[in-house]
């Protein structure tokens, strides 16, 4: 499986931006996509996911201003993002698991937002 994120970049506080993460190879057994993100000297944390039955799990720090969507005739998840604070900034990685517990990381795409 590999994973192909883009879409970040650098935007003002309060600005929006949208990450995309395309699947190819053996994505048949993929059952759940998602994004973290890590920020320098921080763990990596999770953002936002779907998770193996379907539904979406985000981190508290995004409920209502980060929306999970995805893509099946694509393989792509979407990570719409709005109402950026400097807090944001990371580096951010598409995550797949597949039904066998495999997990994949994309290379990773940086948001910055500036204040």
């Amino acid at each position: 499986v590999q994973l192909q994120a883009s879409g970040g970049g650098l935007v003002q506080a309060g600005g929006s931006l949208r990450l995309s993460c395309a699947a190819s190879g053996s994505i048949r057994s993929i059952n759940a996509m998602g994004w973290y993100r890590q920020a320098p000297g921080k763990q990596r944390e999770l953002v936002a996911a779907f998770t193996r039955d379907g539904s979406t799990n985000y981190a508290d720090s995004v409920k209502g201003r980060f929306t999970i969507s995805r893509d099946n005739a694509k393989n792509t998840v979407y990570l719409q993002m709005a109402s950026l604070t400097p807090e944001d900034t990371a580096t951010y990685y598409c995550h797949a698991r597949s039904s066998y517990l495999d997990s994949y990381w994309g290379q990773g795409t940086q948001v910055t937002v500036s204040s």
